[in-house]
């Protein structure tokens, strides 16, 4: 059953936002301060990572206009490259997603925790119950249909980014007394290191917007409202992170934002005292819910490319004809989320490796835009958008990733080489997996 295009441009901007304001952005600016150390490190990683962002959205944005696909994602690595080094990224991406999804449902845990459950679950097991509660609950609503599934992405990113708004006016309460004192941890190491280390985790509060394109058959005349979707998003997330970056570091001051647990929560007890800590709490378990129904969108796109080029079992591909949901491929989605949270218990354990897989995903994604200009010339007149300062804009998106790739390595070498084995052992699985396939036609 192909796949009907029933998104809208306002749909797509709001997929856009939610695919990156997570739950990050009330965790990395804590991570980001531990590993730069100092004010102006912290504000310039934000700064450069929102440049970098506008230039790889700007980058996907012509992507998505030239090679509007189901799955484009893994579509543009197969059509540009190889089938075989599309499925060892994708596979990467996907576990990368799926890590992600588990962190930000920790991160909600961390805020929830306390009004939820009594004080003899405040335990990792009482975490574990959470998140798993969480994802299960948005698993159930998905099954009502793609559209449905839209309607509830919108009015959550919009509550979302209303409770931000509400946050970041925080700092008109504050007289400047209200900084919490503490004292600040520097970088250990030199500042070009720990710039870098900044950027891993600034990186990783930016990044979602890529998966924009793994709508491409789901969005209504997909070649003028992907671009447009896609930067209206990345420029409402930008104005966003920077204001609340902003707001942080006025009231909580470096040492409150390195202390690194509920930064939301904290800042609003400091302004508003204890209600607006229970407050940012329970609108914390929106921002969770818009993340992981995005995903939950998004994610099986990527199966049902993989099942359509034969690497997967056409299970992946099979579509309600009524919902348009693949039940099958979000629940092993879903599945694999609630694993990896079996396994794990907190966000510093996933960063670096989620972060890892990102990076080398969209970095080599953005590269192709090379190829797809050259293969796609017949479109160059034809209106879609195209990217000004080609080809400095793709360039410096890549460059910089390039930097945090090698950061990731410097400072954690074990979780490189782990990621390292990961991307073969897709390589393994796709060539079992077609020669499988091409025996049993062959019987």
């Amino acid at each position: 059953m192909p796949i009907k295009p029933k998104l809208t441009r306002f749909d797509l901007t709001m997929i856009v936002i939610s695919l990156i304001i997570g739950t990050g952005i009330f965790k990395s600016p804590g991570e980001v301060a531990l590993r730069t150390g100092s004010p102006t490190l912290f504000f310039t990683a934000w700064i450069v990572g929102g440049l970098v962002t506008l230039c790889g959205a700007l980058t996907f944005a012509e992507i998505g206009a030239r090679y509007p696909n189901t799955g484009g994602f893994y579509k543009l690595f197969s059509y540009c490259y190889h089938p075989a080094f599309a499925f060892m990224i994708n596979w990467g991406s996907v576990i990368a997603t799926t890590a992600s999804v588990a962190a930000v449902a920790l991160i909600g845990a961390e805020y929830l925790n306390p009004i939820l459950l009594p004080p003899s679950l405040q335990t990792t097991l009482g975490t574990k119950l959470t998140t798993t509660g969480l994802v299960l609950i948005v698993y159930l609503v998905n099954f009502w249909g793609i559209k449905m599934s839209a309607r509830m992405q919108n009015l959550l990113t919009l509550f979302k980014v209303a409770m931000i708004v509400v946050l970041c006016l925080a700092i008109f309460r504050s007289d400047g007394s209200t900084v919490i004192e503490k004292g600040v941890v520097m970088a250990s190491g030199n500042p070009v290191a720990a710039f870098g280390l900044g950027l891993v985790a600034v990186f990783f509060t930016f990044t979602g917007y890529q998966q924009t394109i793994n709508f491409g058959g789901d969005v209504v005349e997909a070649k003028r409202n992907i671009p447009k979707g896609i930067f209206m998003g990345i420029a409402i997330v930008i104005v966003v992170y920077m204001a609340i970056n902003f707001a942080y570091y006025k009231v909580l001051g470096m040492g409150g934002l390195q202390q690194n647990t509920g930064l939301a929560a904290k800042m609003a007890s400091v302004v508003f005292g204890e209600v607006g800590s229970k407050i940012t709490s329970v609108l914390m378990f929106i921002s969770v819910l818009a993340y992981v129904n995005v995903n939950i969108m998004s994610v099986p796109r990527v199966y049902y490319a993989m099942a359509d080029d034969g690497v997967l079992p056409p299970i992946f591909k099979r579509i309600n004809e009524r919902t348009q949901v693949q039940e099958f491929g979000m629940s092993f989605f879903v599945f694999s989320v609630i694993l990896i949270l079996l396994v794990v218990s907190s966000f510093g354990e996933v960063l670096n490796y989620a972060m890892f897989f990102e990076c080398i995903g969209m970095s080599v994604a953005a590269m192709a835009i090379f190829i797809l200009r050259k293969r796609t010339k017949e479109l160059n007149n034809s209106g879609i958008y195209t990217i000004k300062w080609y080809p400095l804009v793709p360039l410096f998106f890549i460059a910089v990733y390039w930097f945090v790739t090698f950061s990731i390595f410097a400072a954690s070498p074990k979780a490189t080489l782990v990621c390292l084995g990961v991307f073969l052992l897709g390589l393994g699985i796709y060539y079992g997996a077609t020669s499988y396939q091409k025996r049993s036609l062959g019987n």
